[in-house]
């Protein structure tokens, strides 16, 4: 039986989608999934007695999925099975994102739980290589995506962002944790140049774990790319979650902007 450790979004209700069964919810309290009825919420003071609780549900599989804040532990709430995870869950909380998730998936793993990434559980989630937007990307594009990998991976050290925002191979925008629509929204009161340049570069931390936080994309990301002027997305392929990709082409075709799904180092 696989349970969602789902965070709010609409990548839990995907994943769900894509199950022959449909999966117990389980949601960090404040952090309601989009269209996904929660069937357990819990707090971080309460994680042990839910572990507890999916093993005697018969649960074996769990997928992290959805986006949350980093929540303050109140040690008044805290639960006698939940006590000998918090010096786990302090250190989680104090490291940077990989780190925390790290943690956490290793938490479930010491209580006897298989973790599955959001694309394992849902593998059409992930976009190969190719470009399958009717625009195709305009000369240039290639040194875009090289300044924007390179980006990433200087990103990727300090555990920082999976995003940033290239313009004649001049990285001119990165990803902090208020994320990437706040990263777009800020490019939007730049003025116009006339015509589409520059793209959005998605890609995952170099050496992260993927069971979890694997960078996404979906319809309100091609709305704020046309918002800040830019020609289009590059993500790395087999990478990237896409959310709702039937949706997501049409808007990119109206909006006349380009994906290219890439393959890292080009």
């Amino acid at each position: 039986m696989l349970a969602l450790i789902a965070g709010s979004g609409a990548l839990p209700a995907a994943v769900a989608g894509a199950q022959d069964v449909l999966p117990l919810v389980c949601a960090l309290d404040g952090h309601a999934p989009d269209g996904l009825a929660v069937d357990i919420p819990f707090r971080l003071e309460t994680l042990g007695s839910l572990l507890a609780d999916l093993r005697r549900r018969g649960v074996r599989q769990v997928c992290l999925c959805g986006s949350i804040r980093r929540p303050e532990i109140d040690p008044a709430l805290i639960d006698k099975l939940t006590m000998p995870l918090i010096p786990v869950l302090h250190e989680a909380l104090s490291a940077g994102d990989d780190g925390a998730l790290r943690a956490v998936i290793t938490l479930f793993e010491s209580a006897g739980f298989s973790v599955l990434a959001a694309h394992e559980a849902a593998p059409d989630l992930l976009m190969s290589v190719g470009v399958p937007t009717a625009q195709k990307p305009p000369a240039g594009t290639e040194t875009d995506a090289l300044a924007g990998e390179a980006a990433l991976l200087d990103m990727g050290r300090a555990d920082l962002g999976q995003a940033c925002v290239v313009v004649a191979g001049q990285v001119v925008a990165r990803e902090d944790d208020a994320g990437t629509d706040a990263m777009l929204a800020r490019l939007e009161r730049t003025p116009g140049q006339g015509q589409r340049l520059g793209v959005l570069f998605k890609g995952p931390k170099p050496g992260q774990d993927r069971r979890a936080d694997l960078p996404t994309i979906g319809p309100g990301t091609v709305r704020a790319v046309a918002g800040a002027g830019l020609a289009g997305i590059v993500i790395e392929a087999e990478s990237v979650i896409v959310l709702d990709r039937q949706q997501l082409l049409a808007d990119l075709d109206r909006a006349g902007l380009f994906l290219w799904s890439r393959k890292a180092g080009g």
